[in-house]
This record gives structure tokens, C-alpha cells and sequence, in this order.
């Protein structure tokens, strides 16, 4: 079986540098989705799969770091890389201070952008990879072996409730948006998947009652919160 495209997000609104930029990456393998207007960033961003975000700073309406901002709230691990035709120190610290993984001043080569994508992503799916376990207040959940146990009590998981649970412990007490879960673990986004979905939202919050300091909160019209130590 082949392995599956990395999905690039790509905001520039140079539409012609945007295209160019997009048929490289796609040249070289990843699946790549454009969006050329800042106020359309988030929003499209909620709504799709990504492995990592490549950000132009000056768009219009919304800016590149506002975007990244908003997208750390919904996914508090995926790679961002900023391109900036500026190269004012406090752009640099600005850029890495809401959670830039790289910074590329314009002109750059393209070849070196492809290689700082192939050496995020190695480096993310091995850290992703070598992660099994996740404590979640008192509870251990082998992500690996889908079990999660508290006070020696162990529960198997079923394939989906595991991969559930996982996603929701990445980005721990931050949005897990609805679309992008769809997606990721049912394939599709529908009315029927979304139904499975709560069911399968209503299994793990039972499964994690027994821990008063952890809430499965449901962000109508937008998704998920695992909360972690906090009441919502």
C-alpha cells in the first residue's frame, strides 16, 4: 500500500507566485491546497486535513500571524512555515513567537523550502510515531494498544474510539474542529458520519467520567475540547 501525500496549506496572495509555488510542491509529491485571501485562511483551514501550513505574512484582510494564531486555537502541533518579503528582527521573533517551526525571506530557492518540508515532516512523524502513550488526568491511554487505564482498570478501545481519543489528546484543551476529525478517521463529512461521530464522542466521555477534572466539550457548529484540569 502507498503511502499517502502530505497535505500542504498554502496562504499567498500572490496568485501567480501562489499557482507556481503549488505545482512545485505537487510536482514533488504532496497534495496542496491554496487559498490567496487571509479572511478566507481560518475557515478553510477548519474545514480540511493538513500536515503543515506555509503562511505568506502580508495578505489581505488577515494577516499571516493572525492565521497562525487562529490555527494553533484548532491544532496546537502542526508545522507552520512563515514566507516574508520583510527581514525585521521583530518579524523573525514575532513569526516563531506564535508558533512558527520556520521562517523564509523572499526570494528564496525553491529547493530549500522543499527541504525544510521534507525535514518538518520527517522530524513530526517521528515524534508522532515514537509517542504511544498520553496521560490524560489520572488516566494512561495506550494509543498504540488502544487501552486506557485508571487506578490498574483497563479498557480496550475499538479502532475508532482509539483514533478519537488520540486526536484529541494532541491537541489537548484546544478545538478540535469537527470537519477535520470527520475526515481524518470516517473518510467523509456527512450527516451519517457526523452522527457516528457523536456516538462515538458520547463512548469516550463516559469512558473518562471517572475523572471529574476532564470535560469532552461539544463547541456547537465547530467541534471538540478535551479539557484537561479545567471545567468548561
Amino acid at each position: 500500500m502507498s503511502k499517502k501525500n502530505a497535505r500542504i496549506f498554502l496562504v499567498e496572495d500572490d496568485l501567480s507566485f501562489g499557482s507556481v509555488l503549488k505545482s512545485y510542491l505537487e510536482i514533488n509529491d504532496y497534495d496542496v491546497d491554496l487559498v490567496d485571501d487571509g479572511k478566507l485562511a481560518v475557515d478553510t483551514f477548519r474545514r480540511g486535513v493538513y500536515d503543515l501550513c506555509i503562511l505568506d505574512v502580508m495578505l489581505p484582510h488577515v494577516d499571516g500571524f493572525t492565521i497562525a494564531s487562529e490555527i494553533r486555537t484548532m491544532n496546537s502541533v502542526i508545522p507552520i512555515i512563515f514566507l516574508t518579503a520583510k527581514k525585521l528582527k521583530e518579524d523573525l521573533l514575532h513569526g516563531y513567537g506564535v508558533g512558527a517551526d520556520d521562517y523564509i525571506t523572499k526570494p528564496f530557492d525553491t529547493d530549500i523550502l522543499l527541504c525544510k518540508i521534507r525535514a518538518i515532516i520527517s522530524r513530526r512523524d517521528t515524534q508522532d510515531g515514537s509517542k504511544d502513550i498520553y496521560e490524560i488526568g489520572k488516566y494512561i491511554f495506550n494509543a498504540k494498544l488502544r487501552t486506557l487505564t485508571i487506578a490498574g482498570q483497563e479498557r480496550q478501545l475499538s479502532p475508532k474510539e482509539g483514533q478519537l481519543l488520540e486526536l484529541l489528546a494532541l491537541s489537548s484543551n484546544a478545538l478540535v474542529s469537527r470537519e477535520a476529525a470527520l475526515k481524518k478517521i470516517w473518510g467523509a463529512d456527512d450527516y451519517f458520519t457526523a452522527r457516528s461521530m457523536d456516538v462515538y464522542v458520547t463512548k469516550l466521555r463516559k469512558y473518562l467520567g471517572d475523572d471529574p477534572q476532564i470535560v469532552l466539550k461539544n463547541i456547537h457548529g465547530s467541534g471538540f475540547q478535551l479539557l484537561v484540569g479545567e471545567q468548561g
